[in-house]
């Protein structure tokens, strides 16, 4: 396995592409980065990271063994696995924000995003963009924002933190790769999921505001809503936002 250490990039998941458009890479090659200037997140968000306090990395691996209608497990086994990772070091009330931020106590401490490399309409790999707070104390303008420093009261070196990460994301890979491992994995990440059968506030791509019951997800990741009127309708990541 490469670890590649850099001691600023814009972004880990950009300098994987750029990687992969000239040479092939070792499954489970890591990119990591101190200092992420310009990290994303879901929907072109942006990642904020004080340098040298947080883990950013990013991972590729080889899922070309993936059925493409099955690209959701991707998102599931990894946020699993940072939640395994997070029970290890003993950090409480922890659950998974539809699609993949990582809270607890109702606070992010991390995100995932993935970017799946097609090729003739079928998966051949993911860049698995990781951002966890480990260190870091302050976070201006974000009140829903902690880290592992500010629940637990001690610095955890960054490297402890990357060794646990790798060694539960090559587990949950290896589930994945079971027989009958799908129904277990779905329902082990649908019983993780923020707000599950609470009710719960949304708004969707026009920003108008609704109620309903998170009631999991299907197979593709798309979140299953109870509305008021008893029906049960699918939402798309890009279609529906969950409000705290």
């Amino acid at each position: 396995m490469t670890i590649i250490k850099l001691n600023a990039t814009h972004s880990t998941n950009s300098y994987m592409r750029q990687l992969l458009a000239t040479k092939e890479l070792e499954d489970y090659s890591v990119v990591w980065t101190l200092n992420q200037t310009r990290g994303r997140g879901q929907m072109g968000t942006v990642w904020s990271s004080q340098p040298g306090k947080n883990l950013t990395i990013s991972i590729y691996k080889d899922v070309s063994w993936l059925g493409i209608s099955n690209h959701f497990f991707i998102s599931i086994v990894v946020s699993l696995a940072l939640i395994q990772t997070l029970n290890e070091l003993m950090i409480i009330n922890l659950k998974i924000k539809w699609p993949n931020d990582i809270l607890s106590d109702n606070k992010k401490l991390g995100g995932i995003l993935i970017e799946n490399i097609i090729k003739n309409n079928q998966l051949k790999a993911s860049i698995i963009g990781i951002g966890l707070n480990v260190n870091q104390t302050n976070f201006d303008n974000l009140p829903q924002a902690s880290s592992l420093i500010n629940i637990t009261g001690r610095v955890i070196p960054l490297e402890e933190i990357l060794d646990r990460v790798l060694i539960n994301i090559k587990a949950s890979f290896l589930k994945l790769q079971e027989k009958h491992a799908f129904d277990e994995l779905k329902k082990n990440y649908n019983s993780t999921l923020f707000r599950l059968n609470k009710p719960s506030t949304f708004k969707d791509k026009n920003n108008n505001l609704f109620a309903g019951y998170i009631y999991g997800t299907d197979k593709q990741g798309n979140l299953l809503v109870l509305l008021e009127n008893k029906v049960i309708k699918s939402f798309g990541f890009k279609e529906i936002t969950l409000l705290y």
